[in-house]
């Protein structure tokens, strides 16, 4: 009796169980992709040196008493010491408080650049898509017109007709760079402006921008954060670009690509004054990119359980 008792307990334990689980409400589709993107070592130490490098760019130039734009031209090309932590340039600035200075400002423009594109992109390829038809059509001739002309090329033109600093470079960027969001979503709405839920909505008289906004885009969202994480790095790497080649940052204002041009000229005398320049746009560059692969998988629908 007491082992046919137990036995019953025991069934009477994992039926209580399976019930607990079929009742559990399963997790939401955001729930589950950071479920998922927790999983991905690679993507969370990724996140973790981005989150690092975020708040040294902030605190960094702070941490010790120099300037970025004031330097003591006795002390210029001293190595790194316990003083001057990364060295000082040829004019005596801090390299250290020079490039945290200039990894802010990389930084800034990576981030506005990305969010001014995917809001632009979402604005017209949502439009383009959900309307359709001749506008559609009319509106991606435009964007293939402009696509065609090489995107470095459109941004030098721009900048030398509105010169150099930070806010060209964000206007030069922002000009031209929404073309392939605006594909992007379009190509999402053309899928999704068929579903059932925008149909019905549709149906009970929910005016296209309502739609658009309230329906179509949040359903892009995983997309869009993706392309938000591959967009960042595009454009710091743009502006570095433009700074290396004399078109972006002026003197005496720092960003890692200023500053990496500023060490190519001095690598074979003092190497240190590329070296940590180089090193932490490399570090921003490749943490950006593998945070992006492993929030690409955690928000694939395909691999929700």
């Amino acid at each position: 009796m007491a082992e046919l008792s137990k036995e019953k307990f025991k069934t009477i334990g994992k039926d209580l169980t399976k019930a607990q689980t079929i009742n559990r409400p399963s997790m939401t589709y955001w729930q589950d992709a950071w479920r998922r993107l927790k999983g991905n070592k690679m993507a969370m130490i990724a996140l973790g040196i981005l989150i690092l490098l975020a708040i040294m760019a902030f605190v960094g130039p702070f941490m010790n008493e120099f300037k970025f734009n004031k330097g003591d031209l006795l002390l210029g090309n001293t190595t790194p010491n316990s003083t001057y932590w990364f060295g000082t340039d040829e004019i005596g600035r801090d390299l250290w408080t020079r490039v945290w200075k200039g990894a802010r400002v990389s930084l800034f423009i990576g981030f506005t650049v990305a969010f001014v594109n995917i809001v632009l992109g979402i604005l017209y390829g949502g439009i383009s898509g959900y309307i359709g038809g001749r506008t559609d059509m009319i509106m991606m001739r435009f964007c293939e017109i402009v696509g065609s002309i090489p995107g470095l090329i459109r941004v030098i033109m721009l900048m030398t007709i509105l010169g150099s600093g930070v806010k060209t470079i964000i206007i030069a960027m922002t000009l031209t760079g929404w073309i392939g969001s605006a594909r992007m979503v379009r190509g999402q709405v053309l899928q999704l402006k068929e579903m059932e839920y925008v149909m019905a909505a549709r149906t009970l008289g929910s005016d296209t921008g309502r739609i658009i906004l309230k329906h179509l885009v949040p359903n892009t969202m995983g997309v869009l954060i993706v392309s938000i994480t591959f967009r960042i790095p595009g454009a710091i790497f743009g502006e570095a670009f433009l700074s290396y080649i004399g078109m972006g940052i002026p003197v005496p204002e720092a960003s890692l690509g200023s500053l990496s041009q500023a060490g190519t000229q001095m690598l074979l005398v003092h190497p240190y004054q590329l070296a940590f320049p180089a090193l932490v746009i490399s570090i921003l560059m490749l943490a950006f990119t593998l945070f992006g692969d492993g929030l690409r998988d955690a928000l694939d629908p395909k691999l929700r359980q």
